[in-house]
């Protein structure tokens, strides 16, 4: 779930107004205090939470109220309120007492429980719909603590780091605070816009939070909760429809509150390491639908990132026959790499409005985020907080106020700056190094020569040595300048050979424009990297990269023309050569493998695969994904994936006659593609469809022509369009082309039901891939496999009707 990966979190306010503060806490039978505990005033949608002490506070305009105090598992308490000055109010709640009366076992000696949910299942759609519109107020407040922490992780000094953001000398404190108050609004069928209203992150004097309403707004009327890096998984709703194959239930008792009957129903998973919840759902009897919801998941289930999630959520009556969430919490513990933490969440929805005046053209945008929100002072969040802050929290703002303060000076930046510009030879040879200047907000970063270092057969030992330098130009818009510069020079070929390069915001466009000398893949794609490529040539004597020489300039123009549709514009002038081996050195010589040619269709002989010329060519490129959904931020606009997919058209044009150019032919192509479609419990689909035809064939060499990202190697870089087993150049074509890529993602449905395989928490992977090429005629790939995060072992079988020929199973890894 995006809530507990966010590594910013926000408050959201309103304005204030001459209100008197009721506060107090509420407590159980023995004086503990009880968590999260709500409060509702009657007739109205007005109230708040408790916080994790047990202590509240609800401003009122003076008058008399009916003020319900509730938590799970306990009896309600109604207090009347005579509102004229602050009242501190006590409360407390006892437990309550839930009887099994005249209760039924079936014949087949199913418990009752069984009955009361397949009504509730049988209303879930109903509920589910049942309000068209609504507005209310959310306040969301998120807090995550050190548990414990190694002294010293990966090098880095622990307790130093911990002093830097205020932990104690036991590596314990709170990392993140946060508070936000937004606007929601809803229309049917799901659409939803958020304007926050203010926001307050402890120790980020001008952070803005990006946590929404919507990471917290839980809906156990839909079928599954789908909560992106939480769970591979969607998780089952104990009313879903087929809620009944994966849960067993057990009603413990009913009680009667405001003339409703409650039945409060012990839900337990049929299968430990299901996708399902524990604990404890109340329903109201007759009407069947929810009353609370009191659910734990644990790592069982095979989680990510925390052990155990706890969800509570409580409803109330919001006009004559509606309930709403009143409030959801939301606590959570964990541990990973001897670090251990724990937190919760917890959002007060108020001041409902049912029949709301809205305009289904302000939903296209979902969120709004101002550079007004976090502006407002602590006195403001004083009067408008609806749960209280602890002694803990409280002392957090002050302190990390402080030390905000300290770290956004010119004074400190530059002392950071100074410790970490320190030349380190280690440094700058293994992973190169960045000088930066935070208070000009510049970096200049220079390569490793390490790194640099390169082997092909071309160029023999090479060096292709780089430097950078970015700027952020616009700390608004958090736009960046980025000028680069490399240098390459083969020891063999003795080739010199240099380029630049800049990245430029043209608001909403970006610019690029390089130029120079370089030697590049004869394969568009990059289907092999360079130092895969270099590892087989010196160990296994195979070069699979194939080179040319091109002098060039390019300038290319990208960006989003509106909502979904963008476009960019390329145009490039190139001195274009083929190059032959310069080199046959390996450090190994493998009896069953030699170096090939450096012309992959020939390739026993180094005969040029085409002759030197020029070209100029443009390249325009079009796609629209059917969306114009956006989030407002302080930074400017970001447009949402799309639920439908993305179709795409390209038109590239060999120019000839202009600036020496000799090139003259035209490709047209289409493609439609989409990822991760959720297909419920059965994961998460993805594919792409590429067809195209060179309508006109004049005079084109191969580097113009279509080529396909193809592989040979143990290592591949994975994606959507790309083969498993398919040749690097053999199959390019300057005629037509029609490909296919479908991928199955079963996101742990099977191995998570096998023993021990499930701890590993894989996903399965199937892979299907096709090309036909008018030389090629049918080639396809089937491939099955499993990923553990973006690692994928892959085993794939290539079939070519063309050549009728049938490859063994091959065993690729994925990055």
């Amino acid at each position: 779930m995006k809530l507990f990966l966010s590594l910013f979190f926000i408050t959201l306010s309103f304005p204030v107004s001459a209100q008197v503060s009721i506060s107090g806490k509420i407590t159980d039978e023995k004086s503990n205090p009880i968590p999260f505990a709500s409060i509702y005033i009657k007739n109205t949608t007005q109230g708040t939470s408790a916080n994790i002490e047990g202590e509240y506070s609800l401003q009122l305009k003076p008058g008399q109220y009916t003020a319900l105090y509730r938590a799970v598992g306990y009896k309600p308490e109604t207090r009347q309120l005579n509102v004229k000055t602050a009242t501190t109010i006590n409360v407390q709640l006892i437990t309550e007492t839930y009887e099994l009366q005249n209760v039924t076992i079936t014949a087949n000696g199913e418990d009752p429980a069984y009955a009361i949910i397949r009504k509730a299942v049988k209303k879930r759609k109903t509920y589910l719909n049942e309000v068209k519109a609504y507005t209310c107020e959310v306040y969301i407040k998120g807090l995550q603590k050190l548990l414990g922490a190694p002294k010293r992780f990966l090098g880095r000094d622990i307790d130093q780091l911990g002093r830097e953001i205020g932990l104690d000398s036991n590596r314990k404190g709170i990392i993140y605070l946060s508070e936000t108050e937004s606007k929601y609004s809803y229309l049917y069928p799901g659409q939803v816009h958020e304007e926050m209203l203010s926001s307050k992150v402890s120790g980020r004097n001008r952070a803005f939070s990006y946590n929404r309403v919507s990471d917290l707004n839980v809906n156990f009327y839909e079928n599954f909760e789908t909560w992106q890096g939480l769970s591979n998984r969607p998780l089952i709703s104990p009313i879903a429809e087929s809620a009944l194959f994966y849960y067993n239930y057990k009603l413990l008792g009913e009680t009667t509150e405001n003339g409703e009957t409650i039945a409060k129903i012990q839900v337990i998973p049929k299968r430990r390491y299901d996708p399902c919840f524990k604990g404890i759902i109340y329903i109201i009897k007759n009407s069947w639908r929810l009353y609370g919801v009191d659910l734990h998941i644990t790592k069982e289930a095979n989680i990510n990132f925390v052990d155990t999630l706890k969800v509570s959520q409580q409803f109330f009556p919001v006009g004559s026959s509606n309930w709403m969430p009143s409030a959801i919490n939301f606590e959570f513990k964990g541990s990973l790499l001897g670090f251990k933490f724990g937190g919760y969440f917890i959002s007060v929805y108020k001041n409902y409005n049912l029949n709301p005046t809205l305009n289904k053209r302000d939903f296209a945008e979902v969120l709004r985020i101002t550079r007004q929100v976090n502006k407002k002072d602590s006195a403001y969040w004083e009067q408008e907080r609806p749960v209280p802050l602890t002694e803990e929290e409280k002392n957090d703002y002050v302190k990390k106020d402080k030390i905000a303060k300290h770290r956004e000076s010119k004074e400190y930046l530059d002392s950071l700056d100074k410790v970490n510009n320190k030349f380190n030879l280690g440094k700058l040879l293994l992973g190169g190094i960045n000088v930066r200047d935070r208070y000009e907000k510049e970096t200049y970063h220079f390569d490793s020569p390490v790194r640099a270092l390169l082997f092909n057969t071309v160029e023999g030992f090479a060096i292709n040595y780089g430097v950078s330098y970015t700027k952020q130009i616009d700390t608004l818009n958090n736009r960046y300048l980025r000028l680069g510069a490399h240098v390459r020079y083969g020891f063999a070929d003795k080739l010199l050979n240099a380029n630049v390069n800049a990245t430029i915001p043209i608001h909403p466009f970006t610019l690029n424009i390089s130029g120079g000398s370089d030697i590049t893949d004869l394969n568009r794609t990059t289907s092999i990297a360079t130092f895969n490529n270099m590892v087989h040539s010196l160990l296994l004597r195979q070069n699979f990269e194939k080179l040319y020489q091109k002098q060039f300039v390019n300038i290319a123009l990208s960006g989003r023309i509106y909502g979904g549709w963008r476009a960019s514009a390329d145009i490039e002038w190139a001195n274009r050569r083929w190059l032959p081996n310069a080199s046959a050195y390996s450090i190994f010589k493998p009896a069953y493998n030699e170096y090939t040619s450096n012309n992959p269709l020939n390739q026993a002989t180094d005969v040029p695969l085409f002759p030197e010329n020029k070209a100029l060519t443009l390249t325009l490129r079009t796609s629209y994904d059917f969306s114009n959904k956006y989030e407002t931020y302080p930074a400017g606009k970001r447009y949402l994936l799309s639920k439908y997919p993305t179709i795409g058209f390209s038109y590239v044009k060999g120019i000839n006659g202009a600036l020496g150019s000799v090139v003259n032919y035209d490709l047209v192509s289409a493609d439609i593609s989409k990822s991760d479609i959720n297909v419920g419990m059965y994961g998460k689909t993805s594919f792409y469809i590429g067809a195209g035809k060179f309508i006109n064939t004049s005079n084109l060499y191969y580097p113009d022509y279509k080529q396909f990202a193809g592989n040979h190697t143990l290592f591949y870089q994975s994606g959507i369009s790309r083969f498993l087993l398919l040749d690097y150049y053999t199959f390019s074509t300057g005629k037509q082309y029609i490909e296919g890529h479908f991928e199955q993602n079963f996101s742990g449905f099977f191995l998570n039901k096998i023993p021990f395989i499930r701890k590993l928490r894989l996903q399965e992977i199937a892979n299907i891939n096709y090309l036909t090429t008018p030389n090629l005629l049918h080639y396809s790939e089937l491939a099955f496999g499993v990923q553990y995060l973006n690692l994928r072992i892959m085993y794939g079988r290539s079939f070519n009707s063309g050549s009728n020929t049938v490859s063994g199973v091959r065993v690729r890894i994925g990055f």
